[in-house]
């Protein structure tokens, strides 16, 4: 008899041990990711894409090539790349050095009602990535694996793509309404970025 799968990992544990890792790296939540980020790395360098589905891989390239002293970490979602599959080959053609771009696959549109995106799990994200041009790409389905591996993939030359097979998060930004507007957002991190204590962490 053959194993039975393991079940995904959960995406408030996987966005813990980033949080753990990120060091002074901005970083871009975007729809179920954002809610748990808000509670498990409040007052971080972030900005949260919310309410554009798919803007997050952009308006991370754009914080990477903008900031090339600092990392960028993309906390997206499946159904939100599918938006704007383009940005594959932009990221990819611009080649920021510093950029991580995490996907959370879970096979809906989670915060739309869970509706299944198209191709479901089938989708093969880290070969798009790899074929568009980005330089490393991987996919991690176990939470020990992402432990042992993610330290590499912060310090890998970038653009690198991580996709990461995880279950429902608990809350959506549906369900979790709430925290500073978008336009707030961008007015803090300008804030921050520009202040002594957090140039010292670059």
């Amino acid at each position: 008899m053959g194993r039975e799968p393991k079940p995904p990992m959960k995406p408030e544990e996987v966005l813990r041990l980033i949080a753990a890792a990120r060091g002074g790296a901005i970083c871009v939540p975007t729809m179920t990711t954002a809610p748990a980020w808000r509670t498990i790395a409040p007052g971080d360098l972030s900005v949260t894409c919310v309410g554009f589905m798919g803007g997050a891989s952009s308006l991370g390239l754009g914080l990477a090539l903008a900031r090339p002293d600092r990392q960028v970490l993309v906390l997206d979602g499946d159904g939100s790349l599918l938006m704007q599959l383009g940005s594959l080959a932009t990221i990819a053609g611009a080649a920021p050095r510093n950029l991580v771009h995490f996907l959370f696959k879970n096979g809906v549109y989670h915060t739309s009602g869970s509706q299944g995106i198209p191709g479901g799990l089938t989708v093969d994200f880290v070969l798009m990535a790899k074929a568009a041009g980005y330089r490393l790409g991987c996919a991690i389905v176990d939470l020990e694996e992402l432990r042992r591996r993610l330290p590499g993939l912060l310090a890998a030359e970038g653009p690198v793509f991580v996709e990461l097979h995880t279950g429902l998060a608990e809350q959506t930004p549906m369900t979790a309404r709430g925290g500073p507007s978008f336009l707030q957002q961008v007015e803090d991190l300008r804030a921050k970025l520009l202040s002594p204590r957090a140039r010292g962490r670059s």
